[in-house]
Protein backbone atom coordinates (compact mmCIF):
# COMPACT_ATOMS: atom_id res chain seq x y z
CA UNK A 1 0.00 0.00 0.00
CA UNK A 2 1.28 3.52 -0.83
CA UNK A 3 1.07 5.89 1.94
CA UNK A 4 0.57 9.72 0.90
CA UNK A 5 2.69 12.10 3.52
CA UNK A 6 0.32 14.86 4.52
CA UNK A 7 2.97 17.35 4.66
CA UNK A 8 3.38 18.68 1.36
CA UNK A 9 0.96 16.13 -0.08
CA UNK A 10 -0.78 16.96 -3.16
CA UNK A 11 -4.48 17.08 -3.69
CA UNK A 12 -6.81 14.59 -6.38
CA UNK A 13 -10.17 16.73 -6.81
CA UNK A 14 -13.02 15.37 -9.02
CA UNK A 15 -14.04 18.45 -11.28
CA UNK A 16 -18.02 18.18 -12.32
CA UNK A 17 -18.48 19.16 -15.99
CA UNK A 18 -21.32 20.10 -18.78
CA UNK A 19 -23.61 17.07 -19.24
CA UNK A 20 -24.73 19.09 -22.71
CA UNK A 21 -24.45 22.66 -22.36
CA UNK A 22 -21.00 24.44 -21.99
CA UNK A 23 -22.10 27.09 -20.11
CA UNK A 24 -22.88 24.99 -17.22
CA UNK A 25 -19.29 24.93 -15.39
CA UNK A 26 -18.47 26.56 -12.62
CA UNK A 27 -16.31 29.70 -12.01
CA UNK A 28 -14.52 27.62 -9.40
CA UNK A 29 -14.48 24.49 -11.30
CA UNK A 30 -12.33 26.11 -14.59
CA UNK A 31 -9.91 27.96 -11.47
CA UNK A 32 -9.14 24.40 -10.36
CA UNK A 33 -8.75 22.74 -13.46
CA UNK A 34 -6.16 25.97 -14.35
CA UNK A 35 -4.46 25.45 -11.36
CA UNK A 36 -4.07 21.70 -11.51
CA UNK A 37 -0.74 19.71 -12.59
CA UNK A 38 -2.43 17.53 -14.66
CA UNK A 39 -6.17 16.77 -15.51
CA UNK A 40 -7.21 13.10 -16.08
CA UNK A 41 -9.50 12.50 -18.83
CA UNK A 42 -12.28 10.30 -19.85
CA UNK A 43 -11.18 10.72 -23.22
CA UNK A 44 -8.56 14.17 -24.23
CA UNK A 45 -10.22 14.75 -27.29
CA UNK A 46 -13.64 15.11 -25.59
CA UNK A 47 -12.39 17.11 -22.81
CA UNK A 48 -10.04 19.30 -25.52
CA UNK A 49 -13.11 21.30 -26.39
CA UNK A 50 -14.26 22.39 -23.57
CA UNK A 51 -10.76 23.13 -22.16
CA UNK A 52 -10.18 25.06 -25.20
CA UNK A 53 -13.66 27.14 -24.62
CA UNK A 54 -12.31 28.58 -20.85
CA UNK A 55 -8.52 28.66 -22.35
CA UNK A 56 -7.27 25.93 -20.25
CA UNK A 57 -4.10 25.13 -21.32
CA UNK A 58 -2.96 22.06 -18.36
CA UNK A 59 -1.95 19.26 -19.28
CA UNK A 60 -4.18 16.40 -19.64
CA UNK A 61 -4.04 12.36 -19.61
CA UNK A 62 -6.45 9.59 -20.31
CA UNK A 63 -8.25 8.11 -17.26
CA UNK A 64 -10.43 5.31 -18.26
CA UNK A 65 -11.25 1.82 -17.37
CA UNK A 66 -8.88 -0.34 -19.77
CA UNK A 67 -5.76 1.95 -18.01
CA UNK A 68 -6.83 3.14 -14.90
CA UNK A 69 -4.85 0.17 -12.76
CA UNK A 70 -2.28 0.20 -14.13
CA UNK A 71 -1.65 4.43 -13.93
CA UNK A 72 -2.26 4.66 -10.31
CA UNK A 73 1.24 4.01 -8.78
CA UNK A 74 2.23 6.95 -10.78
CA UNK A 75 -0.59 9.18 -9.61
CA UNK A 76 0.15 8.19 -6.54
CA UNK A 77 3.68 8.99 -6.66
CA UNK A 78 3.08 12.27 -7.89
CA UNK A 79 0.09 12.94 -5.27
CA UNK A 80 3.21 12.17 -2.73
CA UNK A 81 5.15 14.28 -4.71
CA UNK A 82 2.69 18.01 -3.82
CA UNK A 83 1.24 17.79 -7.17
CA UNK A 84 -2.61 18.72 -7.26
CA UNK A 85 -4.69 16.22 -9.76
CA UNK A 86 -7.94 16.63 -11.04
CA UNK A 87 -10.43 14.14 -12.32
CA UNK A 88 -13.02 15.30 -15.17
CA UNK A 89 -15.28 13.07 -17.17
CA UNK A 90 -16.69 13.38 -20.73
CA UNK A 91 -19.42 15.17 -18.71
CA UNK A 92 -21.11 15.78 -15.59
CA UNK A 93 -20.10 14.19 -12.02
CA UNK A 94 -16.68 11.71 -12.33
CA UNK A 95 -17.20 8.20 -11.26
CA UNK A 96 -20.92 8.44 -11.58
CA UNK A 97 -21.20 5.78 -14.45
CA UNK A 98 -17.55 6.56 -15.22
CA UNK A 99 -13.81 5.96 -14.29
CA UNK A 100 -12.21 7.17 -11.24
CA UNK A 101 -13.67 4.99 -8.44
CA UNK A 102 -10.55 2.52 -8.41
CA UNK A 103 -7.78 5.61 -8.06
CA UNK A 104 -10.22 7.36 -5.36
CA UNK A 105 -10.22 4.14 -3.29
CA UNK A 106 -6.41 4.44 -3.79
CA UNK A 107 -5.73 7.42 -2.88
CA UNK A 108 -7.71 7.39 0.59
CA UNK A 109 -6.42 4.10 1.66
CA UNK A 110 -3.09 5.30 1.16
CA UNK A 111 -3.88 8.62 3.57
CA UNK A 112 -4.62 11.17 0.62
CA UNK A 113 -6.69 14.14 0.33
CA UNK A 114 -9.33 13.96 -2.33
CA UNK A 115 -12.01 16.74 -2.99
CA UNK A 116 -14.27 17.35 -5.40
CA UNK A 117 -16.03 20.69 -7.19
CA UNK A 118 -19.61 19.69 -7.63
CA UNK A 119 -21.88 20.36 -10.57
CA UNK A 120 -23.94 18.72 -12.79
CA UNK A 121 -25.45 15.31 -12.74
CA UNK A 122 -27.28 13.73 -15.73
CA UNK A 123 -29.44 11.52 -13.58
CA UNK A 124 -30.17 14.59 -10.56
CA UNK A 125 -31.21 16.40 -13.17
CA UNK A 126 -33.60 13.78 -14.79
CA UNK A 127 -34.94 13.03 -11.59
CA UNK A 128 -36.06 16.20 -10.24
CA UNK A 129 -37.81 16.93 -13.90
CA UNK A 130 -39.35 13.47 -13.67
CA UNK A 131 -42.33 14.25 -11.43
CA UNK A 132 -41.70 11.40 -9.83
CA UNK A 133 -40.94 10.65 -6.11
CA UNK A 134 -37.71 12.25 -5.69
CA UNK A 135 -36.44 10.08 -2.67
CA UNK A 136 -35.51 7.57 -1.86
CA UNK A 137 -33.90 6.75 -5.33
CA UNK A 138 -31.76 4.16 -6.59
CA UNK A 139 -29.46 5.14 -9.79
CA UNK A 140 -27.96 2.05 -11.31
CA UNK A 141 -26.16 3.32 -13.85
CA UNK A 142 -26.57 1.15 -17.28
CA UNK A 143 -28.09 -1.92 -16.89
CA UNK A 144 -26.63 -5.30 -19.40
CA UNK A 145 -27.11 -4.53 -23.11
CA UNK A 146 -28.35 -7.71 -23.87
CA UNK A 147 -32.23 -8.59 -22.89
CA UNK A 148 -31.65 -12.02 -20.75
CA UNK A 149 -28.98 -10.27 -18.78
CA UNK A 150 -31.03 -7.10 -18.21
CA UNK A 151 -34.25 -8.94 -17.69
CA UNK A 152 -32.10 -10.77 -14.44
CA UNK A 153 -30.73 -7.48 -13.43
CA UNK A 154 -34.26 -5.88 -13.12
CA UNK A 155 -35.56 -8.97 -11.86
CA UNK A 156 -33.44 -8.84 -8.83
CA UNK A 157 -34.31 -4.97 -8.22
CA UNK A 158 -38.15 -6.20 -8.83
CA UNK A 159 -37.61 -9.13 -6.06
CA UNK A 160 -36.32 -6.28 -3.58
CA UNK A 161 -39.64 -4.55 -3.63
CA UNK A 162 -41.44 -7.92 -3.09
CA UNK A 163 -38.92 -7.70 -0.30
CA UNK A 164 -40.17 -4.14 0.56
CA UNK A 165 -37.68 -1.87 -1.12
CA UNK A 166 -39.93 1.47 -2.27
CA UNK A 167 -37.50 3.86 -4.28
CA UNK A 168 -37.66 5.40 -7.44
CA UNK A 169 -35.24 3.94 -10.27
CA UNK A 170 -32.52 5.82 -12.12
CA UNK A 171 -30.28 4.40 -15.29
CA UNK A 172 -28.75 5.45 -18.13
CA UNK A 173 -29.61 4.33 -21.69
CA UNK A 174 -28.06 4.47 -25.10
CA UNK A 175 -30.19 5.54 -27.77
CA UNK A 176 -30.84 2.58 -29.92
CA UNK A 177 -31.39 0.09 -26.80
CA UNK A 178 -33.87 2.48 -25.53
CA UNK A 179 -37.00 0.95 -26.70
CA UNK A 180 -35.87 -2.43 -25.08
CA UNK A 181 -34.98 -1.53 -22.22
CA UNK A 182 -38.27 0.05 -21.75
CA UNK A 183 -40.00 -3.63 -22.35
CA UNK A 184 -38.37 -4.97 -20.17
CA UNK A 185 -39.03 -2.66 -17.20
CA UNK A 186 -42.97 -2.99 -18.68
CA UNK A 187 -42.38 -6.80 -18.62
CA UNK A 188 -40.87 -7.37 -15.07
CA UNK A 189 -42.12 -4.71 -13.30
CA UNK A 190 -45.53 -3.75 -14.78
CA UNK A 191 -46.90 -1.83 -18.33
CA UNK A 192 -48.90 0.67 -15.62
CA UNK A 193 -45.76 1.90 -13.36
CA UNK A 194 -45.32 5.50 -14.20
CA UNK A 195 -41.88 6.88 -15.54
CA UNK A 196 -39.99 8.78 -17.52
CA UNK A 197 -37.43 9.36 -20.62
CA UNK A 198 -35.23 12.66 -20.10
CA UNK A 199 -33.09 13.08 -23.08
CA UNK A 200 -30.73 15.84 -23.94
CA UNK A 201 -30.82 17.37 -20.80
CA UNK A 202 -29.32 21.40 -20.74
CA UNK A 203 -29.16 21.16 -24.68
CA UNK A 204 -31.14 22.68 -27.35
CA UNK A 205 -33.23 19.54 -28.08
CA UNK A 206 -33.90 18.80 -24.38
CA UNK A 207 -36.95 16.72 -23.53
CA UNK A 208 -38.78 14.63 -20.82
CA UNK A 209 -41.66 12.30 -22.12
CA UNK A 210 -44.03 11.10 -18.69
CA UNK A 211 -46.40 8.48 -18.68
CA UNK A 212 -46.59 4.52 -18.01
CA UNK A 213 -43.77 2.60 -18.77
CA UNK A 214 -45.95 0.45 -21.10
CA UNK A 215 -46.63 3.53 -23.47
CA UNK A 216 -43.60 4.64 -23.31
CA UNK A 217 -41.92 1.32 -24.85
CA UNK A 218 -44.51 1.50 -27.59
CA UNK A 219 -44.20 5.30 -27.98
CA UNK A 220 -39.91 4.88 -28.48
CA UNK A 221 -40.81 1.16 -31.01
CA UNK A 222 -42.45 3.77 -33.36
CA UNK A 223 -40.02 6.94 -32.54
CA UNK A 224 -36.05 6.54 -32.85
CA UNK A 225 -34.57 8.06 -29.86
CA UNK A 226 -31.69 10.35 -29.96
CA UNK A 227 -28.97 11.80 -27.66
CA UNK A 228 -27.90 11.36 -24.14
CA UNK A 229 -30.85 9.21 -22.52
CA UNK A 230 -31.80 9.01 -18.56
CA UNK A 231 -34.74 6.66 -17.55
CA UNK A 232 -36.68 7.04 -13.96
CA UNK A 233 -39.12 4.28 -13.13
CA UNK A 234 -41.84 5.28 -10.00
CA UNK A 235 -41.64 3.38 -6.74
CA UNK A 236 -44.08 0.39 -6.83
CA UNK A 237 -47.73 1.91 -5.68
CA UNK A 238 -49.45 1.65 -2.16
CA UNK A 239 -51.37 -1.08 -2.84
CA UNK A 240 -48.79 -2.98 -4.40
CA UNK A 241 -48.68 -6.72 -2.95
CA UNK A 242 -45.71 -7.92 -4.01
CA UNK A 243 -43.91 -8.09 -0.50
CA UNK A 244 -46.76 -9.96 0.52
CA UNK A 245 -47.29 -12.46 -2.18
CA UNK A 246 -43.43 -13.48 -2.55
CA UNK A 247 -43.06 -14.09 1.10
CA UNK A 248 -46.88 -15.61 1.64
CA UNK A 249 -45.93 -18.01 -1.16
CA UNK A 250 -42.69 -19.31 0.18
CA UNK A 251 -43.83 -19.57 3.96
CA UNK A 252 -46.39 -21.82 2.73
CA UNK A 253 -44.59 -23.86 0.29
CA UNK A 254 -41.67 -24.17 3.02
CA UNK A 255 -44.59 -25.88 4.67
CA UNK A 256 -44.06 -29.16 2.63
CA UNK A 257 -41.18 -28.68 0.67
CA UNK A 258 -37.54 -28.59 0.95
CA UNK A 259 -35.92 -24.75 -0.08
CA UNK A 260 -34.80 -25.32 -3.35
CA UNK A 261 -38.38 -26.98 -4.26
CA UNK A 262 -40.29 -24.39 -2.70
CA UNK A 263 -38.15 -21.97 -4.19
CA UNK A 264 -38.59 -23.31 -7.60
CA UNK A 265 -42.35 -23.55 -7.52
CA UNK A 266 -42.51 -19.74 -5.81
CA UNK A 267 -40.62 -18.69 -8.87
CA UNK A 268 -42.58 -20.04 -11.24
CA UNK A 269 -45.78 -18.29 -9.39
CA UNK A 270 -44.05 -14.60 -8.93
CA UNK A 271 -42.15 -14.53 -12.31
CA UNK A 272 -38.83 -14.12 -10.75
CA UNK A 273 -35.48 -16.20 -10.96
CA UNK A 274 -35.24 -19.12 -8.93
CA UNK A 275 -32.09 -18.64 -7.29
CA UNK A 276 -33.14 -14.91 -6.33
CA UNK A 277 -36.24 -16.67 -4.59
CA UNK A 278 -34.24 -19.02 -3.36
CA UNK A 279 -32.24 -16.37 -1.83
CA UNK A 280 -34.80 -14.95 -0.39
CA UNK A 281 -36.39 -18.19 0.90
CA UNK A 282 -33.06 -18.43 3.01
CA UNK A 283 -33.03 -14.80 5.01
CA UNK A 284 -37.26 -16.43 5.78
CA UNK A 285 -35.61 -19.54 7.25
CA UNK A 286 -32.76 -17.58 8.50
CA UNK A 287 -35.42 -15.18 10.09
CA UNK A 288 -37.55 -17.94 11.29
CA UNK A 289 -34.69 -19.58 13.35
Amino acid sequence: MHVISSHDAGILTLVATPIGNMGDISARAVQCLNEADLILCEDTRTSAKLLQAHGIKTRTRPLHDHNEQDRIPGLLEQLQQGRKIAVISDAGTPLMSDPGYRLVRAVIAGGGHVTAVPGANAAVMALTLSGLPPHPFMFSGFLPPRDAARRENLSVLRAAEQAGLSATLVWHEAPHRLAEMLASLAAVFSPDRPAAVARELTKRFEEVRRGPVGELAHYYQDHAARGEITVILGPPPADDTGPQDLDTHLREALKSLSLKDAASLVAGIVNLPRRTVYARALELTRDAQ
